[in-house]
């Protein structure tokens, strides 16, 4: 297709708002200007040059028919004095064995190859030009006692500042743009400031905004603080449910374990404390999941510092969890409390699922990456993204004989990523051979 071909041949559009808008403003500037200059110059200017090489050209043929009327150069010469002094030009009749001077015109001056084909045209007896960067000219032509030498001032053929309306025409311009963008930026300022809320609200953060700018932008700016009023709310009554939920829970299933810590040690006992612990753990991660990163706000955090202290954490308790890599060393703002419940969470799915985990954490220049990989069976690549839904099991991937959960697990840890403006990846360990699960958040 030569279509996708041509896209790598034309500029890529800028990416901000600000870009965009001064290219918008700017292009038509640009091709106003390029289409007056070239129409100038065009019509215009080669119009006057023409008539004035012109004029230029009856000068030279009286000149050449009073030499002609001569009987020497010498007499040439005395009667062309009263002529030439108000024409303002020099004549001088080449010496003998003296070489016609070739043409020579500066690559910019397109006014002197106006001049040159004009001269061309009109005169016959024409030889060569020369015009330095100067603001003499110097014309030969041939008469009937020989070729002449004709110096005249610049501005007997060329517009006294042809560049003027163009110079104008640019300053103008310029200052145009420069006062179009100092009021587009105030314009687009109230965007920005949406944009830069909007971020922040979705890394978990919470900046003053207020709507400002057009009708169209506060109208936008208004829903979006409304949307965020209701995001607000519905997190605080989902932790408040939840966690009413939990609290009332507890109640009954202590009495229960205190019933029958007193009934003494059976096998059948002993079954339903487990069950008993079951649903405890069941209504813990009721509770993480309500709660999700809202317990715990931004501050900064090392977070080579929060892995290494997580992984001595497990390894304390006879775990075969190792940190093989922690690569940065640099604070970044975090919720450490719940960057931390991520990290338990995968540490402890990697245990259950597997027989040793291997933890690294990498601070990069615009990102944090924080990998936790096992030995244990995986997730089929068609089932991770059921994997991270709420209250989902995934038995078939997951041996659940090795563990009890309800499901909750990479939820979570999927929550608190998002909360952060990142987002947690599932794939295979080539370590290991086992599931590698990564927190990737951006800074």
């Amino acid at each position: 297709m030569i279509v996708p071909r041509l896209k790598h041949y034309i500029p890529r559009m800028p990416t901000g708002i600000y870009g965009r808008a001064a290219l918008i403003l700017l292009m038509p500037v640009v091709v106003l200007q390029i289409v007056v200059s070239f129409a100038f110059i065009r019509r215009d200017l080669e119009d006057i040059t023409t008539q004035m090489a012109q004029t230029m050209v009856r000068e030279f043929i009286l000149i050449g028919d009073e030499i002609a009327r001569s009987s020497g150069p010498e007499e040439a010469v005395s009667r062309l004095q009263p002529i030439l002094q108000p024409l303002q030009i020099t004549v001088r009749f080449l010496e003998e064995g003296e070489a016609i001077p070739a043409d020579y015109i500066p690559f910019e001056d397109y006014s002197g190859r106006i001049v040159r084909e004009t001269l061309r045209r009109g005169l016959s007896e024409f030889r060569a030009i020369q015009l330095p960067r100067t603001r003499q000219i110097r014309a030969v032509m041939d008469t009937a006692h020989g070729p002449v030498s004709m110096e005249f001032s610049r501005r007997r053929v060329s517009a006294a500042a042809p560049h003027q309306l163009i110079v104008t025409m640019v300053v103008f311009g310029f200052l145009l743009v420069v006062i179009a963008m100092a009021y587009m930026r105030n314009q687009l300022r109230p965007i920005k400031r949406l944009a830069d809320a909007a971020e922040a609200f979705g890394r978990g953060r919470m900046i003053p905004y207020q709507p400002r700018g057009a009708v169209e932008v506060r109208a936008a700016g208004a829903a979006f603080v409304d949307m965020r009023a209701r995001i607000d709310r519905q997190l605080e009554q989902r932790t408040l449910m939840l966690s009413g939920v939990s609290h009332d829970l507890r109640t009954p299933l202590t009495r229960l374990k205190l019933s029958l810590s007193m009934l003494g040690d059976d096998e059948e006992i002993d079954s339903m404390q487990r069950d008993v612990k079951e649903m405890e753990d069941m209504v813990d991660a009721f509770l993480d999941f309500a709660r999700g990163v809202t317990t715990s706000a931004m501050e900064e955090t090392d977070p080579c510092e929060l892995i290494e202290d997580a992984v001595q954490s497990w390894a304390r308790q006879g775990k075969n969890v190792l940190l093989v890599e922690a690569v940065g060393g640099r604070r970044v703002p975090l919720r450490a409390a719940a960057v931390r419940r991520a990290v338990d969470n995968l540490i402890s799915n990697a245990i259950r699922y597997g027989s040793r985990a291997r933890v690294s954490v990498a601070v990069m220049q615009k990102s944090l990456r924080i990998r936790v990989e096992d030995d244990g069976p995986g997730i089929p690549e068609d089932l991770r993204g059921d994997a991270i839904r709420p209250f989902t099991r995934l038995d078939p991937a997951r041996n659940q004989d090795l563990g009890t959960g309800v499901g909750l697990g990479l939820a979570i840890v999927a929550d608190i990523a998002r909360a952060h403006g990142g987002t947690l990846r599932l794939g295979t360990s080539e370590a290991l051979g086992g599931l590698q699960a990564d927190i990737v958040i951006a800074l």
